[in-house]
């Protein structure tokens, strides 16, 4: 079983976006990097029914009433923030590596 991914509140909200606009799904699983069509679905049931709030939910954690992803305690929220800026200087340090070997074969 793969790794789960966690995609930024900003990302689903676009997804959702492209989706009402008429764009297709395989075309913003490709534009936006989403692993699983299913996912991109889900999102879209959620935004239908009026349940945009667990947008915000993490990965694997289900919205109970009394502790919604509005009440989540600064700790944690630090703690997915914190996972999340890892998460890119990762892709940019990939990417820089790419571009100097990139670099290297042209040179």
């Amino acid at each position: 079983m793969g790794k789960r991914v966690s995609y930024p509140v900003e990302v689903k909200l676009k997804a959702i976006e492209m989706r009402l606009a008429g764009v297709p799904i395989k075309e913003v699983m490709e534009t936006l990097q989403i692993r699983n069509y299913t996912q991109l679905k889900t999102w879209m049931r959620w935004h239908r029914n009026g349940e945009s709030y667990r947008l915000a939910q993490p990965v694997g954690q289900t919205y109970t009433p009394r502790k919604g992803a509005h009440s989540q305690d600064t700790p944690s929220k630090l703690e997915a923030e914190n996972r999340y800026l890892k998460q890119q200087i990762e892709v940019l340090k990939k990417y820089k590596e790419l571009e100097r070997e990139w670099y290297q074969k042209l040179y």
